[in-house]
């Protein structure tokens, strides 16, 4: 049960089955084990070393998983400290106020209700994903057997960190939206997940912020729409909502609340990697000549805005382990990849959205335009998006299209770019599905419909709407 429910960055699969209280308490057990061992092996000495931070979402079975999963921690002998119904961002930063050896959060993100899982954080809220820590928590978990544990000598404690998180979310926001002498229209879609308790919790009193609510009650654990707002019609709800209050923008959080979607005053959806490049160039105007770390598949012209303004652009593999290694292997500021997570130097090189929102807000208020105006630097290519292709042998399709374009650049980073100067696309092969996945950018339509034409046929079977 335990090799169905273990993915490549975090752990998630469908309650009662496979994922169920056993598999929690293993899984606790496991990580009490593996995050107290890599503290110590770190050179850590600290008694809060042997503490991990729990929290868990709005999920019907999250309260039963989360108590499975404390008993596991406990049993190791590592020591709870229960955070309660929080966004998943809340946990890195209870990490590293509290200096615990690491944290898990239950939560299963925008996926259906049905379904639940773990996000396993290290040390300063590092990822542990299959590479960096999770395959040993597997091992560990498969080991654990409850009926032979002796000795239940871990403890627990419930602590309440809004206040501290609240204090800590607000130095990203601009003073003239807290004293109320700058106003903000915003619609807000809580997607009925944690962003249901985190907004009015962070921003309820902000006195410059007028919010219009959408799908806040959290109190059922289901949903009115799927909690992902990478999926268009999502967006639907918040986008009539814009238009009918005539608000200055929208925002869609996913199910935990760590992503976020924005839309313009127009109703007008912005790709993230615009959004990465507007919040960039501003970032860089406080730190001038700062790293930002961007996903691979974004648009050319985010790399070029990041060099105009004095930044060094660093390009990453898609993926919030690799996001965050490379902010902080760069000392980077902030970075952005198109999944909407956005990743901040003064947050623990972590990702945020709770920051997120407050960024967008500031940088809204400090330059005083519509927000459609001030992305308008952003679209100097014609995108594609993200198209799906079935295939059943990913590793031929991707060497016929090195070989179709072999005159061209050719890199390796995540999957295979391609790049002619005139169009570029990267395609990169599902871990878990028989699908490739395809991003391609033009310098104009027509070469874009052209370069699609071209690199369609080599790829397999279109999926629509995936």
């Amino acid at each position: 049960m335990l090799g169905k429910v273990f993915k490549a960055y975090d752990i998630r699969a469908t309650y009662p089955k496979p994922l169920n209280e056993k598999l929690a308490w293993q899984i606790g057990f496991g990580s009490g084990q593996y995050l107290t061992e890599q503290a110590s092996d770190a050179g850590f000495d600290d008694p809060m070393m042997r503490h991990i931070v729990v929290g868990h979402d709005m999920r019907q079975s999250s309260p039963d998983l989360v108590e499975a999963l404390k008993a596991g921690i406990r049993d190791f002998g590592a020591h709870v400290i229960d955070v309660g119904m929080v966004d998943t961002s809340f946990i890195y930063f209870a990490i590293n106020y509290l200096g615990c050896c690491g944290g898990i959060m239950t939560t299963a993100s925008h996926n259906p209700a049905n379904y639940n899982g773990f996000k396993i954080s290290k040390i300063k809220a590092k990822p542990v994903g299959m590479t960096t820590g999770l395959d040993d928590i597997r091992r560990n978990a498969a080991m654990a057997d409850r009926e032979k544990v002796t000795s239940a000598n871990g403890r627990e404690e419930s602590r309440d960190l809004w206040d501290a998180y609240r204090q800590h979310v607000h130095r990203f926001l601009h003073p003239a939206l807290l004293d109320g002498s700058k106003k903000l229209s915003v619609v807000v879609d809580a997607s009925n997940g944690m962003a249901g308790t985190m907004v009015p919790q962070l921003f309820g009193d902000v006195k410059g912020l007028k919010l219009t609510k959408i799908n806040f009650d959290n109190s059922t654990g289901e949903f009115v729409h799927e909690p992902n707002p990478l999926v268009e019609e999502n967006l639907q709800q918040t986008r009539e909502k814009v238009r009918e209050k005539k608000a200055d923008l929208g925002v869609c959080f996913d199910g935990d609340a760590d992503r976020l979607i924005v839309v313009d005053e127009n109703a007008d959806i912005i790709p993230c990697d615009h959004l990465t490049a507007w919040l960039a160039v501003q970032m860089l105007k406080d730190s001038p000549g700062s790293a930002i770390v961007y996903d691979l598949r974004s648009t050319k012209a985010l790399a070029e805005l990041i060099e105009q303004a004095g930044g060094k652009s660093v390009k990453s593999r898609v993926g919030h382990v690799f996001m965050k290694q490379k902010l902080a292997e760069h000392d980077a500021v902030f970075g952005g990849e198109l999944s909407g997570h956005f990743y901040y130097r003064d947050n623990f090189y972590a990702d945020s959205g709770a920051i997120a929102f407050a960024s967008v807000l500031s940088t809204l208020v400090d330059q005083g335009k519509p927000l459609s105006q001030l992305i308008e630097p952003s679209r100097t290519y014609v995108q594609s998006g993200e198209i799906n292709f079935e295939t059943e042998d990913k590793e031929a399709a991707i060497d016929d299209l090195k070989r179709a374009y072999r005159k061209a650049k050719i890199e390796q980073l995540d999957g295979v770019t391609v790049d002619t100067d005139e169009w570029w696309c990267n395609v990169r092969m599902s871990n878990t599905e028989p699908l490739l996945r395809l991003n391609v950018e033009a310098k104009d339509e027509t070469t874009l419909r052209r370069v699609l034409d071209e690199v369609a046929p080599l790829l397999g079977t279109p999926l629509q709407g995936r």
